[in-house]
């Protein structure tokens, strides 16, 4: 293998950190952050993605409670704030909820209040496989921005030199072929010289369609598939060991 390609969730990570850390931490702070930055370039432009998606909606949404109203600055906050819990409540991977999101978990990051999780293994694995001459790369559902914040400020400390490139939504669902690939020729390496990790077997499905090697990974609290089609690991410390 060239390269081993990583998702994050219960698989570098504890699958319920982002439910149980992250997303909170932005739930309680979404309305002063954005009253905070909503002169700022950026959080206005993805305010306008924000609407833009809203409207795209149908009465049931863009009416009533979710009405969106941008009249005043404290309006548009109102709108966006409630729009973006309704997201979360439903579990959205948009593009514009992922980067606000990143965008708040970085002030957390950057001042302490936050660490990111990874399992103990993790560490010492980046290290062996660098130490191989493999390439080290990240594909989640999480903005790359929020990526790289999780292994720059992890509580193994900055894992950030171990890897080679961070991939989120903008490069295609995870579970479509066509993503994996895509993902391949950016870090220049075949899709048969490479390992996808993770611990959804759609996502597995749609990187062996792409020609990837693939490993389930079986971290706590993660069910194991109903058949074999994909290798099962429980740890790093079975991929690639230092003997091979």
């Amino acid at each position: 293998m060239r390269a081993i390609l990583l998702d994050i969730e219960g698989t570098t990570t504890p699958i319920d950190f982002v439910f149980k850390t992250l997303f909170p931490f932005a739930n309680a702070r979404l309305e002063d952050f954005l009253r905070s930055h909503v002169q700022d370039a950026e959080i206005a432009a993805l305010l306008e993605e924000l609407r833009t998606s809203h409207q795209g909606h149908r009465g049931d949404v863009t009416n009533g409670a979710l009405a969106w109203a941008d009249g005043t600055n404290e309006e548009k906050i109102a709108s966006a704030s409630r729009y973006v819990r309704w997201l979360i409540a439903g579990d959205s991977k948009i593009t514009p909820l992922k980067t606000l999101q990143g965008k708040m978990w970085e002030e957390g990051f950057r001042n302490g209040e936050l660490k990111g999780e990874v399992y103990p293994d993790v560490a010492r694995a980046f290290a062996r496989w660098k130490a191989q001459g493999r390439r080290i790369a990240i594909f989640s559902s999480g903005s790359v921005l929020a990526q790289k914040l999780l292994f720059s400020h992890s509580t193994a400390g900055d894992l950030s030199a171990f890897l080679d490139g961070y991939f989120d939504t903008t490069a295609g669902s995870k579970r479509e072929g066509e993503s994996y690939k895509k993902i391949a020729r950016a870090i220049g390496v075949q899709p048969q010289g490479i390992l996808f990790v993770s611990d959804v077997g759609e996502e597995l499905d749609a990187a062996q369609a792409a020609g990837m090697k693939t490993a389930h990974s079986l971290r706590p609290g993660i069910p194991a598939l109903e058949d074999l089609r994909h290798r099962e690991i429980c740890s790093f410390d079975e991929i690639l060991p230092a003997q091979q």
